[in-house]
């Protein structure tokens, strides 16, 4: 993947929120700008132009001049902290923004004659704070900007994006999908609660919470837990699922993250495949007792 750094812009008054501290309100236990600090891990320098607030990683932190003067003027605060050939740009308040839209945009933008890639949303509209840029002439328009109008601040950013040559990448439609009103707020919540992304999204919210960076078969673990309950007792689904983790911890301490999946996977079928023999054992001995 292409090497960038990223810009996550966290200002602002949000006067449609009553004047909340937007990127703080939670949103499936996790804080909206740190849900997207996530889409961009990968990020070489992360900087978040904005009011100092908890983060679930290390940023960098500075303020647009003056204090609320609008995107572009926190966009030209931000890339002064920046050293990579492209930037990604976000604000802090896209709770569905993926890493795989992250890396399309720098796919799109990494093409020879590109000065970057924006997002459009489903209905064909630019989303300019859900974008790569190429650094150099970022730097360039916002210097251009600055000079012809005395400053950045107040100013929209369609003087900037106007003047560069960005491709366009469709987004789904949650990945541009922003909270400004309670109204998003709560779409936003009970959208994480359906049932075909709970789970991923409870998973996720738990490994934040731990501190934990790993990718484990989230099904193997169903699967098993499924087979604990009915082989051999409903209570037997939560505790062999810990003993698994417990196991799998011990097998692998100190290795590197992969290891640890490897290690919770195989810890996994040993236990399954026990729970299946006890179902076959209750079985037999059933048929045993009433040979009919």
């Amino acid at each position: 993947m292409t090497a960038y750094d990223a810009i996550v812009l966290a200002g602002g008054a949000a006067e449609r929120l009553g004047g909340a501290d937007k990127p703080g309100v939670l949103v499936g236990g996790r804080s909206l700008l740190d849900r997207v600090l996530a889409a961009c891990a990968g990020a070489g320098t992360t900087v978040v132009v904005g009011g100092r607030r908890p983060t679930g990683r290390p940023v960098t932190w500075t303020r647009e001049v003056p204090a609320g003067g609008g995107p572009l003027a926190a966009l030209g605060a931000g890339v002064r902290h920046t050293t990579a050939e492209h930037v990604l740009v976000l604000s802090a308040d896209l709770p569905f923004l993926g890493a795989s839209t992250v890396g399309a945009l720098l796919a799109a933008a990494g093409e020879d004659s590109r000065e970057g890639a924006l997002c459009t949303d489903p209905g064909g509209r630019d989303q300019p704070l859900v974008a790569v840029y190429r650094a150099e002439p970022l730097r360039r328009e916002l210097a251009l900007v600055a000079t012809e109008h005395g400053s950045l601040a107040g100013l929209p950013l369609r003087l900037l994006t106007a003047e560069l040559d960005l491709a366009r990448v469709e987004a789904g439609p949650l990945d541009s999908f922003d909270c400004d009103t309670w109204e998003d707020i709560a779409t936003a919540r009970a959208r994480i609660r359906e049932h075909g992304t709970v789970l991923d999204e409870w998973i996720t919210a738990v490994k934040n919470e731990l501190g934990i960076d790993l990718d484990v078969d989230t099904g193997l673990l169903l699967d098993l837990a499924r087979d604990a309950a009915h082989g051999v007792a409903r209570p037997a689904a939560p505790l062999t699922t810990f003993l698994v983790g417990y196991a799998a911890a011990k097998a692998s301490s100190g290795d590197a993250p992969e290891a640890v999946a490897d290690a919770v996977a195989e810890a996994a079928r040993k236990a399954a495949a026990l729970a299946l023999r006890w179902e076959e054992e209750a079985g037999a001995t059933k048929s045993e007792a009433d040979p009919q």
